[in-house]
């Protein structure tokens, strides 16, 4: 399975609901395994982000849905980054291009 780094916003709807219902945070994670996915970490931030979550998912189409059907919903914006452990990144910079 893939990582990827989701970086959430909340709307202003979206901080409306988690002050209403906070446990919707953890609830999103279930969410996220009916799309054959799974959170690794889950994060709340301070600063241009409310929240970084560390994914693991079948590829880039299966997080592209899990994203836009979060997003769909209007309480959040989220940024989708594809990860790579930095040892795997390592090991292809070596067998690239130190042949």
């Amino acid at each position: 399975m893939a990582v990827y780094v989701l970086l959430s916003k909340l709307t202003a709807w979206g901080r409306n609901k988690v002050m209403e219902k906070p446990d919707r945070i953890l609830e999103v994670n279930k969410e996220i395994e009916e799309f054959g996915a799974k959170m690794i970490a889950q994060y709340a931030t301070l600063g241009a982000y409310d929240f970084v979550n560390i994914v693991e998912a079948p590829g880039n189409e299966a997080i592209a849905r899990l994203s836009l059907a979060l997003g769909s919903r209007g309480t959040i914006e989220i940024t989708t980054l594809p990860a790579m452990i930095s040892t795997d990144f390592i090991s292809k910079l070596k067998s690239d291009f130190h042949k």
